[in-house]
């Protein structure tokens, strides 16, 4: 079963859900396409979804409030992502940017030893389910430009700005 909480951020409300396993999803309520992406998920554990909180679940809550007070540059949640190897290996890739700094996709591509790839690790990052605690926001344009963030742009400016200051 999937468990689903609603948690308050400073830039705004984002839906959190997590199995048995860990924390499977996280995102900001105001993404377009939100019911879909906690469906789809549903059906890629072939389980139901239901409201409630479970340990995972209290330990994001905890972990987030202690990030958004700049008292936290790192998350120590089990995390469970379904996706294709090549998916997984981008967004362990993304855990690997330090807090406060920024690198472009093709960086990125560079990191995994595939700078052809640029292009798909942009795609994988946007299928990124577990916002902020795999830091796809750390990721911007080879010219500096705020670019591709499922959260909307300005979102991603804050959390960068927001890991700069601490």
């Amino acid at each position: 079963m999937i468990r689903t909480i609603t948690i308050e951020t400073p830039l705004g409300d984002m839906a959190a859900a997590a199995i048995k396993e860990g924390i499977c999803f996280l995102e900001f309520t105001s993404r377009p396409g939100l019911e879909s992406e906690i469906n789809k998920l549903a059906q890629s554990f072939n389980t139901t979804i239901k409201p409630g909180s479970n340990r995972h679940l209290r330990a994001l809550r905890r972990q987030l409030k202690e990030y958004f007070r700049g008292k936290r540059k790192e998350f120590t949640l089990k995390l469970v992502t379904p996706g294709t190897d090549f998916q997984r290996e981008v967004w362990e890739t993304l855990k690997k940017i330090p807090y406060g700094e920024t690198i472009s996709y093709l960086e990125q591509a560079k990191m995994m030893n595939n700078p052809g790839a640029f292009r798909a690790v942009a795609g994988a990052n946007g299928s990124n389910r577990i916002a902020i605690v795999i830091p796809c926001h750390r990721v911007i344009g080879s010219d500096g430009d705020m670019v591709g963030y499922g959260g909307g742009l300005d979102k991603k400016k804050w959390l960068i700005d927001h890991e700069r200051k601490f």
